[in-house]
């Protein structure tokens, strides 16, 4: 086992959060502790800064967020992004006009905020079965009227775009697909009705590296924490990538060890083993 980390980086949905979108106290308490102990908190998640747990804000230690899957590091001190990288307009318009045409749901966050077609989000119960994940969709996207169309208008390259699916079959097909069709681009998901689209240069695992440059920590003085395939460059990169229990067999091969799940307080676990 690693020494003391000086940098905590964790995914929040499947792996921090239970399956009912709340922090356990078990989980609260540890990372108040890792905080307070000097330590570094690094939400690593694919939400953007509105999304942050209300639990976590003002925690101590937790300064620094690496949010919509590594496409921007955040300064919640200071509200702002130091460090971006995103997705071209026109690669992000040529994948949405390829969903279009397979009839599949798609949402995006641009600017820090998500934005969906009107008549996508009034239908979002049909392809959302998680209802935290609804709430989240709920409360984090505004409805425009035809989403290409608006971002053809605005003109400005996107943070995430997130693409919907109630057949999984159909989803594992894009899983493989997506990738090969759009190089420049990384592939990946957080649930298992969705996937996840980023700049290629945007993974979790890059911002880690940098955000750990920025602060001058050595990645080997680091421990994280993830669940999804949008975790694995994430765990790779630190110190010591710790698996959910819970987590997809991919994620567990990439990580140095397991622990519980996170209905089980699985990242308290470990952490209690240093604070």
């Amino acid at each position: 086992m690693m020494t003391k980390p000086k940098l905590i980086a964790f995914d929040l949905d499947g792996t921090l959060l239970d399956s009912r979108k709340g922090l356990p106290e078990r989980n609260r308490r540890a990372l108040i502790a890792a905080g307070e102990a000097g330590i570094w908190l690094v939400p690593a998640t694919g939400r953007i800064p509105a999304g942050l747990p209300e639990p976590l804000r003002g925690m101590p230690g937790l300064r620094w967020g690496i949010l919509s899957n590594g496409a921007e590091i955040y300064d919640f001190e200071a509200r702002k992004i130091v460090h971006r990288e995103e997705i071209p307009l026109d690669t992000a318009l040529d994948v949405l006009d390829y969903a279009e045409s397979l009839g599949l749901p798609y949402d995006c966050y641009q600017d820090n905020w998500g934005f969906i077609t009107e008549a996508t989000k009034r239908r979002a119960r049909e392809f959302i079965p998680d209802p935290g994940i609804l709430d989240l969709l709920e409360r984090l996207r505004t409805p425009v009227p035809e989403l290409r169309a608006y971002l053809r208008a605005k003109g400005e390259p996107l943070q995430k775009l997130q693409l919907y699916f109630t057949d999984p079959a159909q989803r594992r097909q894009m899983l493989r697909e997506l990738p090969e069709r759009y190089p420049t681009l990384a592939v990946t998901s957080s649930v298992p009705f969705n996937i996840e689209i980023n700049s290629a240069l945007s993974t979790k695992g890059r911002a880690l590296e940098r955000l750990c440059e920025m602060l001058g920590i050595d990645p080997a003085d680091t421990v994280a924490f993830g669940d999804g395939s949008n975790d694995i460059s994430l765990l790779r990169a630190a110190g010591c990538g710790v698996a959910m229990e819970n987590a997809e067999p991919a994620v567990k091969a990439a990580a140095d060890r397991v622990t519980g799940t996170n209905d089980d307080s699985g990242v308290a676990m470990v952490l209690e083993e240093f604070f």
